[in-house]
C-alpha cells in the first residue's frame, strides 16, 4: 500500500520478521494491572536481553541482510537502546558494529553498548545521522537506522502481533512515539489482524513533533535543543517521512504527557507492577494513568527499562 509515493510495510512483512527474530528476542508477557483504573495490561519490553523493544527491529534488519553485505558490518546512530540492540544483533551474527551516539547520552546505555562489543563514536546531537552516513560510506558498512528502515519497522511490529495473539479482548494498544518505528510497526500488525482495535501513540509535551505533524497533516521537525528538554531521552528524535506516513495512515490518534506525569508513571509501575521503565518506556502507562487514553481493555507498551539509577530513585520518591 502506498501513500504519497511511500510504500508502507504490510502484515506479511511483520509476520516474516517474527520468524527471523524467534530465539533472539523474548516473547514478552502481558501483565494485568488490577491496581489501575479500568482494565490495563503492561507489555514489558524491558525484559528483552538489552532491556528494550529495539532488539526486535535490529535483529530482523541484520538477519534479513545478504551474507556478503552483513559481513562488512553494521553502523547506526542512537541515544542508546537501538545502539545496544544493533550491537546485540551484530554480536549474534559475528559481524562488526559501530554506534554513533549524541554527546551526553546516558552512561547506562553507553556501558551496555560497549559490553556488547560496539565501537562508540560520540558527536554533537545534530550530527549523529550525518556521522553515521559518513562511517557507512568510508568503511563500507551497512547503515541500520533506528527507525527509518522497513525491516526495522517490521521487526518492531512483532510487539503488535503478540498483543493481539495474547489478549483476544484487547480494544486499545498504547505505544510511545519518538522516531515512530514501534508505533508504525505495531499499528501495522494490530490493524492487519484486528482493524477494530485502536492504536494510540504517546509523546512528551516537550518533544511532540508527531502530534504537531499529524495535526497539521505534514511532517514537522523540532530542533535537538527543543526536544532535549524532555527527560525521555529515547524519544528526542522525531519521525522520518517513512514512519510519519505509517502513523498518519494507521494510528487512531496521538496524545501528549507532561514531564511530571512521566516520572510519576515510572514510580507507579515500579512499585505496583514491579516493572522498571526508563522515561520513554513509561510514556504509554503515563497516558493511561493521566486519563488521556481510555478503553475497555488497554495494553500499554513499556518500551524499555534502561533507566539511570538516580532518576529511578527520584521516580520512586515522587511517584
Amino acid at each position: 500500500m502506498e501513500r504519497s509515493g511511500i510504500e508502507l510495510i504490510t502484515l506479511a512483512d511483520v509476520q516474516a520478521a517474527a520468524g527471523r527474530i524467534r530465539r533472539r528476542a523474548v516473547r514478552t508477557p502481558l501483565l494485568s494491572c488490577p491496581w489501575a483504573e479500568g482494565r490495563l495490561w503492561l507489555k514489558p519490553e524491558n525484559l528483552q536481553p538489552i532491556g528494550a523493544f529495539k532488539i526486535r527491529g535490529a535483529v530482523n534488519a541484520v538477519r534479513a541482510l545478504p551474507a556478503r553485505r552483513k559481513a562488512a558490518g553494521v553502523v547506526t546512530h542512537s541515544s542508546g537502546n537501538h545502539g545496544q540492540a544493533l550491537a546485540f544483533a551484530a554480536r549474534s551474527e559475528e559481524v562488526p558494529c559501530v554506534v554513533v551516539v549524541p554527546e551526553g547520552a546516558p552512561k547506562v546505555k553507553l556501558d551496555g553498548m560497549r559490553r556488547l562489543g560496539a565501537e562508540i563514536v560520540p558527536v554533537p546531537p545534530a550530527r549523529r545521522s550525518e556521522a553515521a552516513d559518513d562511517i557507512a560510506l568510508r568503511r563500507g558498512m551497512v547503515l541500520v537506522p533506528p527507525f527509518d528502515d522497513r525491516e526495522v519497522i517490521a521487526g518492531q511490529g512483532t510487539v503488535g502481533l503478540e498483543v493481539v495473539e495474547d489478549l483476544g479482548g484487547v480494544d486499545t494498544v498504547v505505544v510511545p512515539v519518538g522516531g515512530g518505528g514501534l508505533a508504525s510497526g505495531t499499528a501495522t500488525a494490530v490493524k492487519g489482524l484486528r482493524p477494530d482495535v485502536r492504536v494510540v501513540g504517546v509523546e512528551p509535551e516537550l518533544a511532540a513533533e508527531t502530534a504537531e505533524g499529524l495535526g497539521e497533516g505534514r511532517l514537522v521537525s523540532w530542533s535537538p535543543e527543543r526536544t532535549g528538554r524532555t527527560v525521555a531521552d529515547g524519544v528526542r528524535v522525531g519521525p522520518s517521512e517513512l514512519t510519519f506516513a505509517h502513523m498518519k495512515e494507521r494510528l487512531d490518534g496521538i496524545v501528549t504527557v507532561a514531564e511530571e506525569e512521566i516520572v510519576h508513571a515510572m514510580g507507579v509501575i515500579a512499585r505496583e507492577a514491579r516493572v522498571v521503565a526508563e522515561p520513554s518506556g513509561a510514556l504509554a502507562a503515563a497516558a493511561h494513568l493521566a486519563g488521556r487514553v481510555r478503553g475497555e481493555a488497554v495494553v500499554a507498551v513499556v518500551s524499555g527499562g534502561n533507566v539511570d539509577p538516580v532518576l529511578l530513585r527520584r521516580a520512586l520518591d515522587e511517584g
